[in-house]
């Protein structure tokens, strides 16, 4: 059995940085309570400061993503999210009220995020419940005979995440950042931050759930079966990719062409489709994305029909 076993999305976070999303999460409530309360410099001031935290956040964030996790996608994430952290709480303090429909959907990702990532029962009943639609879907689809999902020794956990393929000797562990708890997070801020009528909030929180629940089950098996069957063991991929990502070890090849390249590229395809077709549901969703245009353009870009775009410019509050 090859151990350490690749595991699919596994970061290693700096303990500083549980504690300060935390203080970035209460922050943001906090400035979300006072907007509520209509003191408006308060919660400008407030949500101002948390974007500041949230850049923080993501700036010791840059060394895991780049140097332990080995993601040019994420890293570029991360990276592009410190100034534009810094850029959107400027603008908001400059009198742009209506990112604080953005802000509370932060505060609201943070709220859903952090209690699945801090409470070690519900972390370990999400990871395995993964780990075995994982294993069936593999079963389905024809790609799961032989392998048997086991504890990873090299970690000392009790949890049965380690997708075991005794052919090659390869193992793919799934981890907390495998459940697809953080998309899901997203879209849960997102919609709970604007004001809509509960059915049609209901009706796009569940279609964005399910797909993401689906594809990210689906784009586990896709991983582990890569590394587990070596799919991507070519020497055209060899080098380029062992340079890249400073790979010592060629059979890791196959696992970082699966998850860093494939697998993450589509995701960001993915999620903007989503957010696409929630918009169908919700369009006051795109009141966030005018406001993300406006960040990335300077220009006033109007997506909203004109029946939404004419009910204000916080059609969250």
């Amino acid at each position: 059995m090859s151990l350490p076993a690749q595991s699919l999305t596994e970061v290693s976070v700096l303990p500083v940085t549980d504690v300060l999303a935390w203080i970035v999460v209460a922050v943001f409530v906090a400035g979300v309570g006072a907007n509520y309360l209509d003191h408006d410099m308060i919660a400008r001031r407030l949500t101002a400061g948390a974007w500041g935290l949230f850049a923080v956040f993501w700036l010791l964030l840059i060394h895991q993503f780049a140097v332990v996790h080995r993601s040019i996608v994420e890293t570029v994430l991360v990276a592009v999210a410190v100034p534009m952290c810094l850029y959107v709480g400027w603008t908001l303090l400059g009198g742009r009220d209506s990112l604080f429909v953005l802000s509370r959907a932060v505060a609201l990702m943070g709220l859903i995020y952090l209690p699945f990532q801090t409470v070690a029962p519900v972390r370990a009943f999400l990871i395995e419940t993964v780990a075995r639609q994982t294993v069936w879907t593999l079963d389905v689809v024809g790609l799961g005979e032989g392998m048997r999902l086991v504890e990873d020794p090299a970690t000392g956990s009790s949890l049965r995440n380690t997708f075991y393929f005794p052919a090659t000797g390869r193992a793919t562990r799934l981890v907390f950042a495998c459940t697809g708890i953080g998309s899901m997070a997203i879209f849960g801020g997102l919609v709970g931050a604007v004001r809509a009528p509960l059915r049609r909030k209901a009706a796009g929180l569940s279609v964005s759930l399910s797909i993401i629940w689906v594809l990210n089950v689906a784009r586990n098996a896709f991983i582990a079966a890569a590394n587990g069957y070596q799919w991507f063991d070519h020497p055209a991929l060899e080098g380029p990719v062992m340079t890249i990502f400073g790979l010592s070890d060629p059979t890791r090849v196959s696992f970082y062409v699966a998850d860093r390249i494939i697998s993450q590229g589509l995701a960001l395809f993915a999620l903007l489709a989503i957010a696409w077709l929630v918009s169908r549901w919700l369009p006051e969703l795109l009141a966030v994305a005018e406001d993300l245009l406006y960040l990335l353009t300077g220009d006033e870009i109007r997506l909203r029909p004109p029946a939404t775009a004419a009910d204000g410019g916080d059609p969250g509050a």
